[in-house]
């Protein structure tokens, strides 16, 4: 039997796919976009709100809000990204803004797959801006940092061998972890590098523990030798407290499983049931309060009592960290 090769014809149209946005961006009476979450009230309190702000005054603003139309209401829009952007503009003064105007009317997370740019990464954005001629002064008011923050980011990688960089240089690990690397000799940086990512954990504590356990001669100035003056008391003690921790621990881990299970049951049923825009736009009119909290557990990608290091310890420029 030959092969027959079917070729689109008229009678069969091609159906291209529908665009998620329209093609240009439209201006927009801030007045008029209506937001689908309420922010918390200390929100512009935070360190990233008063980047955004900085970034806005001092370059404008870089990415465009992404909002839908409201059912019936001409010019009348739904924010569905960019509220710390449009908060900002508030607080300037500003009546319109271009936005992004999204065909379909759904409540997707737009920082849902958002990769935050590392340590490493942000520190060569900045040596590289600043070999360009930019001063740390005109980084500062960009960033909404000082210039003594700017000049230490510029120089955070200093004293750590690059295959330690090349090791770290696409992870979340603190700033402040390179600070504790720096203390020790290259082979020893590689090999700490090496351990907290097989242990999948970047935290500051887990470096202060692998430099506490670095011996003097790994280590770029070597400890002056100090006698041993530990009493029994010493020892007695500690050994009581970590009797009390090992407790702790057992206790904690009965009843992780079942907390870990139960979150993970929960934020499925609440991904799902926001992804309903008139479950949404519902909540938003007449229980606020739920879909704030409803948004956060949603929104989770660690457990809530986990470690933030990472989070207080990047830099991350204003226009590139939209809520």
């Amino acid at each position: 039997m030959s092969e027959q090769r079917l070729e689109p014809t008229a009678a069969q149209p091609t159906h291209l796919p529908k665009n998620a946005f329209l093609d240009e961006c439209v201006r927009v009476e801030v007045a008029n976009i209506l937001p689908l979450k309420i922010s918390r009230s200390a929100v512009k309190e935070s360190l990233k709100y008063q980047q955004i702000l900085a970034s806005i005054q001092d370059v404008g603003l870089v990415e465009p809000p992404a909002v839908t139309p409201v059912p019936g209401r001409s010019g009348h829009y739904f924010l569905l990204d960019g509220h710390l952007r449009i908060e900002a503009l508030k607080d300037l003064g500003e009546l319109e803004v271009d936005c992004l105007v999204a065909t379909d009317d759904d409540t997707y997370s737009y920082n849902k797959r958002t990769n935050r740019i590392s340590a490493v990464q942000s520190n060569k954005m900045i040596v590289r801006a600043m070999e360009r001629g930019v001063s740390a002064e005109r980084l500062g008011k960009a960033l909404g940092l000082s210039p003594q923050t700017i000049k230490q980011k510029f120089r955070l990688l200093n004293g750590i061998c690059a295959e330690a960089i090349s090791l770290l240089g696409d992870t979340d690990c603190p700033a402040n972890v390179f600070n504790l690397l720096r203390q020790m000799k290259p082979l020893r940086q590689i090999e700490a590098a090496e351990l907290m990512i097989g242990n999948k954990n970047l935290s500051v504590l887990l470096a202060k523990a692998l430099l506490a356990a670095t011996p003097s001669d790994q280590l770029a100035v070597p400890r002056k030798n100090q006698p041993d003056q530990i009493s029994a008391e010493s020892i007695a003690r500690l050994e009581r407290e970590l009797a009390a921790l090992q407790m702790q621990i057992k206790t904690v881990e009965e009843d992780y499983g079942p907390d870990v299970l139960h979150l993970t049951v929960i934020k499925g049923y609440l991904t799902k049931l926001l992804a309903n825009a008139a479950v949404v736009r519902w909540l938003a009119r007449h229980q606020p309060e739920f879909l704030k909290e409803f948004q956060s557990i949603a929104e989770l990608t660690e457990l809530p009592w986990g470690s933030h290091e990472s989070d207080a310890a990047q830099l991350e420029p204003a226009a590139e960290t939209q809520e």
